[in-house]
């Protein structure tokens, strides 16, 4: 047997299945800390079976998408840009609303450094510049830190140097390369990699919840966590990249109607109460966006299912 959870921003939803057959369902309010509403959910369900039966948990959750809109749970980022000479027209953060530079801004800095197009070396690390930026992040003290490096997706060997001697030198701090979340594009990238590190507490609290609440009712089976190409993610996965998930909302909706219909290829509408999401079912996975996605009125470039938002809902 399957559970599925849907953990929205105002209700958590639950279903346990039995191959293709619903054996139970429920509906509960999504609480602060969100544990409590997937345990009251949780115990409707498990009222109708032995958690020992129970082979697999997953859960789609807006969670991470609702904390950018909302500006919450949003810790404080240091944007590390290696670029220098090029690239110090347009600082980390520049076309951010106001309200979310707040909630994120833990210091920019720029070092000389990156790649050119093509793969070649446009500047070396400094060491001085290294030796110094290390000495104002540890008196900064940022929640976490997102290095950026000039063409990373091409040839990542410079931001990971860098970032490896930043792990080594502030030990108790995440510290995320910007070709792990988003592709060509220095500014989206960038802007992509803040707000993944942005999420890393709150993800971590979210992961423990996840865990907790399925651990606390007996259940002691994997526990997954849908991303925005439609597959699962670990919870260790979720841990360090909370921006996968932002999208889940329209991928699950997408990837429902595959396993309802049994359709490879369709258009795919999901009406909300203030919204529709239509989006495109390609080979039996939401159909990827090559194009600039907005989050939360931040320019990102990472992985998204090209979905258009209309507002027609009831």
């Amino acid at each position: 047997m399957r559970i599925g959870l849907d953990v929205g921003g105002t209700h958590t939803d639950a279903v346990l299945m039995d191959g293709t057959t619903v054996v139970a369902r429920t509906k509960a309010t999504t609480t602060a800390d969100v544990a409590s509403g997937i345990e009251a959910a949780l115990r409707v369900i498990l009222a109708e079976c032995d958690p020992a039966a129970v082979d697999l948990l997953t859960i789609g959750t807006t969670q991470f998408t609702n904390a950018v809109i909302e500006r919450k749970q949003l810790s404080k980022v240091a944007a590390v840009r290696v670029c220098l000479p090029a690239g110090r027209g347009l600082m980390p953060r520049s076309d951010w609303p106001e309200d979310l530079v707040k909630s994120t801004d833990g210091g920019s800095y720029l070092l000389h450094g990156g790649h050119l197009y093509d793969g070649r070396e446009l500047a070396p690390l400094d060491d001085a510049e290294v030796t110094a930026l290390i000495r104002s992040l540890n008196d900064a003290k940022p929640a976490a830190v997102v290095v950026s490096c000039a063409f990373s997706p091409a040839q990542p060997a410079l931001e990971v140097m860098l970032v490896d001697r930043l792990r080594a030198a502030l030990s108790d701090t995440p510290i995320c390369p910007s070709h792990q979340i988003g592709g060509l594009g220095l500014i989206e990238r960038e802007n992509a990699a803040i707000l993944n590190a942005a999420l890393l507490a709150f993800a971590d609290r979210v992961a423990n919840a996840f865990t907790g609440s399925s651990r606390r009712l007996g259940l002691r089976c994997p526990v997954y966590v849908s991303q925005n190409d439609g597959t699962l993610i670990t919870l260790e996965r979720l841990r360090h990249y909370p921006a996968l998930t932002f999208a889940s909302g329209p991928t699950n909706s997408i990837r429902g109607a595959w396993a309802l219909t049994g359709l490879s290829d369709a258009i795919v509408i999901d009406i909300g109460g203030t919204t529709s999401d239509i989006g495109v079912l390609k080979n039996g996975f939401p159909r990827q966006s090559n194009l600039v996605i907005d989050v939360g009125g931040i320019r990102t470039n990472f992985r998204m299912p090209d979905v258009l938002a209309t507002g027609l809902g009831g």
